[in-house]
């Protein structure tokens, strides 16, 4: 029974190594196109899956030369026959790249040409095996077309430093950001310790071994802190370090990206010691006028009991400055007021020369106690702006006071109103003793004044003219200072938009 059963398995064995058996498996493989050519490249044979990659027929193919399969670029080089010289000099070729369907239609093709030869070595043809490999090919595209783009965007990014460190903390890779960041070039800093960026107290604390330590541990660490240039300044930044995993879970790299935010840390720090002095003046002012009311009233007595020319003379000085004092805590209160944005203007519709002409008026003393000649020009027809009496009476009254201070006595100030097309252009002009380019650019500085304002009984605190610009903002409107230079006086100019306004001819008049 058993001689029977190996008997019959051997036959089987036998059958399937005829070349019936062969050719219908070769004919049945639908997945690969395999086929045969003739010595000089005519097709032979064809299978199933000749035909479904290449979409001909057997009846349509067998008898042709497999250069159809080729596009024009590579006939155009002689490929095909380049391609079976080498087959039946090497006895196998294979090679990769661009074939043709039926249709016309592009596919990326693996092929493997074999020499097929008789038992005395006489080339009796080639198998040629053909995959289709399109969709890898496509996929492979995909992939570099990605890293491509990812490549060109990291090295485009200017304003962050993106760099690749391994996995000890050595910088391989830089990009332009990175070189705009901390000055060193590609080929400065690739190779060096990812520590060389950092400022000298770090490195000895084991902060940067920290910062990689934490992103293996949990994926990434964010930190700021001082990091150097090439140059060796140093620069605020905002730091993260991001891990890049590998397989078995450590990491296999790190990607830093570096911000230099030196100017956005300034301009924060600026900001929180602005705060602080308005609170500061909030608080000073507060503080000054609580002593103000009862030297007030003290004053007040003294006056009444002063019997003498010498008390009515401290009388009349103390009462001086403390009304010099109160305006200057009150010029503080309103400034701290302004810049915290509490301000509110109590609007309506003024007729602007009334205010003005109100305004001088209550400064002719302190004009006439420098000697100076006050003129004043205000147009016969009225200017109507949408405003606060009050704030504009601020606004006039602190640029005649600057105008009478830094004049030398027994000179002129001159304070005119005239329209303008749409806007109410009121000056305040003076020949005292100017103002240089530079205090120009900064005179509605807080806490600017004149090279001589200090030496003076009348200075202040260098408020007036931010009060006057921001009190004219909040109008809609804008102050301008100009000046010939040094000793050529003074011209502030406030431009306000009109309301209701006709348009009508301003005659100039310039009251008694």
């Amino acid at each position: 029974m058993s001689a029977q059963r190996n008997s019959s398995e051997a036959a089987s064995m036998a059958a399937l190594h005829s070349e019936e058996v062969l050719r219908r498996l070769i004919e049945s493989v639908q997945d690969y196109a395999i086929f045969t050519l003739s010595p000089s490249g005519f097709v032979a044979s064809w299978n199933v899956g000749a035909q479904r990659i290449k979409g001909y027929d057997a009846n349509e193919i067998i008898g042709l030369h497999f250069s159809k399969f080729y596009p024009e670029e590579a006939l155009a080089a002689g490929w095909p026959g380049i391609e079976l010289h080498r087959a039946a000099e090497q006895g196998r070729f294979e090679d990769e790249g661009w074939r043709v369907r039926k249709d016309g239609s592009r596919f990326w093709a693996n092929v493997i040409i074999t020499a097929l030869r008789s038992s005395n070595g006489e080339l009796l043809g080639f198998s040629k095996i053909t995959r289709d490999l399109t969709e890898r090919r496509l996929n492979e595209q995909r992939l570099k077309d990605s890293e491509e783009r990812l490549r060109l965007l990291v090295e485009g990014v200017k304003d962050h430093a993106i760099f690749m460190l391994d996995p000890d903390g050595i910088v391989i890779g830089w990009n332009a950001g990175a070189q705009r960041v901390h000055g060193f070039g590609a080929d400065d800093i690739v190779g060096r310790s990812v520590a060389d960026l950092s400022v000298e107290e770090d490195v000895a604390a084991g902060t940067p071994q920290a910062e990689l330590a934490l992103a293996g541990a949990v994926g990434y660490s964010q930190s700021s802190g001082w990091r150097t240039r090439q140059d060796g300044s140093w620069f605020w930044a905002d730091v993260t370090v991001t891990a890049l995993p590998a397989h078995d879970g450590a990491p296999r790299g790190f990607v830093q990206v570096t911000r230099d935010l030196t100017e956005w840390r300034r301009v924060q720090e600026l900001e929180t010691e602005g705060r602080r002095v308005n609170e500061f003046i909030a608080m000073l002012a507060h503080e000054l006028r609580n002593p103000l009311a009862p030297i007030g009233n003290a004053v007040g007595i003294l006056e009444k009991l002063g019997n003498t020319p010498q008390l009515q003379w401290c009388a009349n000085l103390i009462g001086r400055q403390v009304t010099h004092l109160s305006r200057l805590v009150d010029d503080l209160l309103d400034v701290s007021r302004i810049t915290s944005g509490k301000i509110q203007l109590r609007r309506e519709r003024l007729e602007l020369g009334g205010v003005v002409a109100n305004a001088v008026d209550s400064m002719r003393p302190i004009v006439e106690r420098f000697h100076h000649t006050l003129d004043v020009v205000l147009p016969l027809q009225p200017l109507h702006v949408n405003g606060d009496a009050t704030r504009l009476t601020q606004v006039l009254v602190n640029l005649v006071t600057n105008s009478a201070k830094y004049t030398p006595n027994g000179g002129r100030v001159q304070v005119r109103l005239e329209r303008r097309g749409t806007n109410a252009m009121l000056s305040v002009a003076d020949n005292g003793i100017g103002m240089s380019r530079e205090l120009l650019a900064t005179a509605f500085n807080l806490f600017t004044q004149g090279e001589r304002a200090l030496d003076r009984a009348e200075g202040g605190l260098g408020i007036g003219l931010t009060l006057v610009e921001r009190i004219v903002h909040l109008h809609g409107g804008v102050v301008v200072a100009a000046s010939d230079g040094s000793g050529r006086g003074t011209e502030m100019t406030v431009s306000l938009p009109m309301v209701d306004q006709p348009l009508t001819l301003a005659v100039d008049r310039t009251p008694s």
